[in-house]
């Protein structure tokens, strides 16, 4: 077997063994105690949980000033929740992530000015995907908009081959690598890049005085690991970064915003779900399965109920697989 596979084999074993066993049907780690997570239907599927399109967007204040916002999006016959989050400040507001429409992106704006009359100065993009930034021309236009370099060049690229007549790709004015501190009317807001996840560019904004983080896509809240321009150990590795760190709410990217110990608690499921896609994958790579027979014969037991499973699985082989022979952009075989 080549040295590269070797390698992510022995960083895979390293992962699961810190990890403790990384079976999703397990129990998860103690960092959640189960008494506080509350009973709560563990879905991203909206009607599952009794909802109808009419009870969307839902605002959430997650603490004084800060809210999360979730608004419903269509994946095939699929429906779930895309997340942002918004911090109000006597000096203006913050946006981490827009919605996936100019519409979409205009009814937030909206919302954010039924609370307050302060304007949006930043919007901080955690991920360069379409259904979080192709709504972005409805921001402000002097707004600052923060992204990774990485981000940046996906979307200078996007911009150029733009279809005639579509809305209008915001740039980034301030390109962030690893962090940035932002002071705006008396909040402390952290902009970090943990390492490569999602997108490549993946960003998550921090509060440290109400410590709630905001991981974008990085976490999916029973949604399929969707890898499609992921790096997926080291997405376990940027995970296991934001559990390290003083946290008391995680917001996802996408699902549902539950309470603060549901959310810790469902973080760490997601971790175990990521490890397993990589495991499952591995093991079939190992044994010398073709990429298509890999696909058509995988099973992933619980993660089959979780939302996008049926669009995003063999998706999600292939990027192992591309992982393990080196070929991922930023890899050298």
């Amino acid at each position: 077997m080549a040295p590269r596979v070797l390698n992510l084999l022995w960083i895979i074993a390293i992962i699961s063994s810190a990890c403790g066993e990384s079976t999703q049907e397990e129990a998860t780690t103690d960092r959640a105690d189960p008494v506080l997570a509350e009973d709560v239907i563990r879905t991203a599927d909206p009607y599952a949980r009794g909802y109808t399109d009419e009870d969307f967007p839902r605002i959430k204040e997650l603490a004084t000033g800060v809210y999360s916002y979730e608004q419903l999006r269509s994946a095939g016959e699929e429906r779930f929740a895309t997340v942002s989050m918004f911090v109000v400040t006597t000096e203006g507001v913050l946006v981490a992530d827009g919605q996936g429409s100019v519409e979409e992106t205009q009814r937030m704006i909206d919302h954010i000015a039924e609370i307050t009359d302060q304007p949006i100065t930043h919007v901080v993009i955690c991920s360069d995907h379409g259904d979080h930034t192709a709504g972005n021309s409805a921001f402000p236009s002097d707004a600052e908009f923060l992204a990774h370099p990485t981000s940046a060049a996906i979307l200078e690229a996007n911009a150029l081959n733009r279809d005639a007549g579509a809305p209008p790709i915001m740039l980034p004015s301030q390109e962030i690598e690893e962090r940035e501190v932002l002071e705006l009317g008396g909040r402390t807001i952290e902009v970090l890049f943990l390492g490569r996840a999602h997108t490549g560019g993946d960003l998550v904004v921090h509060l440290p005085e109400e410590k709630i983080l905001f991981m974008s896509e990085a976490y999916l809240n029973r949604v399929f690991p969707a890898m499609r321009s992921a790096y997926p150990s080291e997405w376990v590795e940027m995970i296991e970064r934001a559990q390290a760190m003083d946290i008391d709410t995680y917001v996802p990217g996408h699902g549902f915003v539950d309470s603060s110990a549901v959310l810790e608690e469902e973080l760490d499921t997601y971790r175990r779900a990521v490890i397993r896609v990589i495991e499952l994958a591995t093991q079939q790579y190992e044994e010398g399965y073709g990429l298509e027979d890999a696909q058509i014969q995988a099973n992933f037991g619980e993660l089959e109920s979780w939302s996008l499973f049926t669009s995003q699985a063999s998706r999600a082989i292939q990027q192992v697989y591309a992982e393990l022979d080196g070929t991922l952009p930023g890899e050298s075989r």
